[in-house]
């Protein structure tokens, strides 16, 4: 099924990301513990993310297509341009089609560990919008792309950045999923510049990423260019030395954001889960969310 259709109902989408799991033990506990666990949730989609330069290829096309086959929910395959050719990632979406993948995640991803900037591969893609102009053309899959609340941490302008979001719903994607952030005020606004500005119409769903320590979070947001509240630091600084409570103030942090953009009206929530069950449980609990 598209996941254009899932936004097509009443209720909020819910849905999760996941990364390919790095060993044979890691998968096993995917498919034996997390998946199940968040299949009691009723997601309405997974996410799988897509390693750099496509090293997580086979690993990623393999767990969408099991998650699809043997739980019966919808799975999305992340795309990036990193270290790939047109060639390339025309053999990616090839597979894709062959095991019945229906939906991708075009990015154009991050520079591979070890670099600080991305560089177009010669052959490739060097922009996200081409990316899913070239997907879009295979006529074989729905896609979706990212959007940055706070504007990408490559981008000085956000209104530039946001305006690149527009370029990419321009090129066929067909809905926008956002980066991580900690103030549904920063989701609200690019929202409205997209909708009044430049008259985007397609869903643009907020990814939440429930924090798990104190040391995590700040790199995560470091890496992103999110930021977090002077007030929200000094709670992660007073709890650093206690990752239980430090998650269960990132359940009550994200629960307060989910709830004020679900009272809005958006289409959903899209969860970083970070191949962890609880906070996500919690969460989606706490906004009466859950199917069971």
């Amino acid at each position: 099924m598209r996941i254009l259709q899932l936004y097509d109902k009443p209720e909020p989408t819910i849905s999760f990301e996941f990364f390919p799991p790095k060993s044979a033990e890691a998968e096993a506990t995917l498919f034996t513990e997390t998946v199940p666990s968040l299949q009691e949730l009723g997601p309405s989609f997974i996410s799988v993310t897509y390693g750099a330069g496509g090293g997580t290829r086979a690993t990623t096309l393999r767990v969408v297509d099991r998650i699809r086959k043997q739980f019966g929910i919808e799975a999305m395959a992340h795309l990036t341009c990193v270290g790939s050719t047109r060639d390339m990632l025309a053999a990616v979406l090839d597979e894709a089609h062959s095991l019945g993948i229906e939906n991708i995640l075009a990015l154009r991803g991050d520079p591979p560990k070890g670099a600080t900037t991305f560089h177009m591969t010669e052959g490739g893609f060097g922009h996200a919008n081409e990316l899913v102009a070239f997907v879009k053309s295979q006529g074989r899959f729905g896609v979706g792309a990212a959007c940055y609340p706070e504007g990408h941490v490559e981008c000085s302008d956000k209104k530039l950045d946001w305006d690149r979001a527009a370029a990419k719903v321009d090129a066929g994607a067909e809905f926008l999923i956002s980066q991580l952030f900690y103030d549904h005020r920063d989701f609200l606004e690019m929202e409205d510049y997209l909708r009044n500005n430049r008259k985007v119409t397609v869903p643009i769903v907020p990814g939440v990423l429930p924090f798990l320590t104190a040391e995590q979070i700040k790199r995560f947001t470091a890496l992103c260019g999110a930021k977090l509240a002077d007030g929200l630091k000094k709670k992660l600084e007073a709890l650093a030395h206690d990752d239980e409570a430090v998650r269960r103030l990132g359940v009550e942090v994200c629960s307060d954001i989910c709830r004020k953009l679900l009272d809005h009206g958006v289409p959903g929530i899209h969860f970083y889960c970070l191949n962890r069950v609880p906070s996500c449980r919690e969460i989606v609990n706490n906004l009466g969310l859950a199917s069971t």
